[in-house]
């Protein structure tokens, strides 16, 4: 004779409502505005002191003559690509257009910077903890999207923002810098 098989429930809490998480809160896209705004407009003038000479800068010229004593082949082609990629870096992370490459395009840029500067020390004004902190900055921008207030919500390929699009841009950031240091004398 077979015993019937009892069953036993234990009673369940009562579960909590499915709350969606939020990518983003209005705290979160505020500050990612001011960052992107003082890291972007920053970067921005750097780049027009390279081009335009603007800001107490060298212009061309001098910023050219810079990266040939710097070791750079030719410094006024250096100069060039210097000044775009942080004017247009740095605009394209005021707008959060395009941002990972944005901030890709001022890691890049800020990588040589440090590698120039020489890691003698850290703190300014001889260290390196200035170009450390805009290229972190950066970096961290690219890897955590522009937040909602920022063009790329109106492009359909970049609206909604991937970790693997920041991965990838930084990844190019950093092997272009590292190609145009091994060029250095």
């Amino acid at each position: 004779m077979t015993s019937p098989s009892v069953t036993t429930t234990k009673p369940q809490a009562a579960a909590a409502p499915a709350v969606p998480l939020a990518f983003s809160t209005p705290a979160h896209d505020a500050g990612l505005l001011l960052l992107r705004l003082v890291l972007g407009l920053t970067m921005a003038g750097h780049g027009t002191q390279k081009l335009f000479g603007w800001f107490g800068g060298g212009g061309l010229s001098g910023t050219g003559q810079f990266f040939t004593a710097s070791g750079y082949p030719a410094g006024d082609a250096m100069a060039v690509v210097a000044g775009l990629t942080e004017t247009l870096g740095g605009l394209g992370l005021a707008l959060g257009l395009l941002t990972p490459l944005a901030g890709a395009a001022v890691v890049g840029t800020m990588i040589n910077a440090i590698a120039v500067h020489g890691a003698g020390a850290f703190f300014a004004p001889k260290g390196i903890e200035y170009e450390l902190l805009l290229t972190v900055a950066a970096a961290a921008v690219a890897l955590t999207g522009p937040g909602k207030y920022a063009v790329d919500r109106f492009l359909p390929v970049v609206r909604a923002h991937r970790l693997a699009h920041g991965l990838l841009a930084v990844a190019l950031a950093v092997v272009i810098a590292g190609a145009l240091l091994l060029v250095r004398n």
